[in-house]
């Protein structure tokens, strides 16, 4: 029970990774108990041809990751044409990121209320986000912000240029009523008079 739960929480943190004193405060298991749950799980990863997982120590951080030989395959789909467009997901990570730079991928998953690994992950591929440097403090998280490409593909100089988004949100206001149902319930309740 205990690998199956040391996997899911490899799989939530995403390409950020986890440190083992903090896997084991999380699995209330001792940091060596931990860390031989780690190497049996690695294990058995390389062990099973079907699956496409390998665990990466970095440090002392663990990182669940794709087997090597996936490397070609995954960069193809990235690439892909019908992968171009990005989804409701990875477009709200990307506007996330723009306005408020440099942020980890935890604090994206704060604003946004999911996890947000896989949006991430590709916008990184479609060099849209990178690498602005690292978070000072246990995990040394990853602070990501918007690229030149970026820039190019919006047409931006600057981040300056992008729209204002207390602007936007007054427009949305003044065009939609707070209570869209209140004049139709204040002409029920006033039996269609005023």
């Amino acid at each position: 029970m205990k690998i199956s739960e040391l996997e899911a929480i490899l799989f939530v943190v995403g390409d950020e990774g986890i440190g083992l004193e903090e896997l084991s405060y999380l699995l209330n298991t001792k940091t060596a108990q931990t860390y031989e749950m780690i190497q049996i799980l690695q294990k058995r990863y390389y062990e099973d041809s079907d699956s496409a997982l390998h665990i990466l120590e970095v440090g002392n951080h663990f990182v669940l990751t794709t087997k090597k030989e996936f490397a070609p395959l995954l960069k193809k789909y990235a690439q892909s044409p019908l992968s171009n467009s990005l989804s409701q997901a990875a477009l709200e990570t990307l506007a996330i990121i723009a306005y408020k730079q440099p942020l980890t991928r935890m604090e994206v998953d704060e604003i946004r209320g999911v996890q947000s690994s896989g949006s991430v992950q590709k916008l990184v591929a479609r060099q849209l986000i990178e690498e602005k440097g690292r978070v000072d403090g246990p995990g040394r998280a990853i602070l990501y912000g918007t690229t030149d490409y970026f820039m190019d593909y919006f047409g931006l100089k600057s981040l300056a240029e992008l729209p204002d988004i207390e602007a936007m949100e007054n427009e949305l206001t003044e065009d939609v009523p707070m209570d869209l149902f209140f004049d139709r319930f204040n002409e029920t309740e006033n039996g269609g008079q005023e």
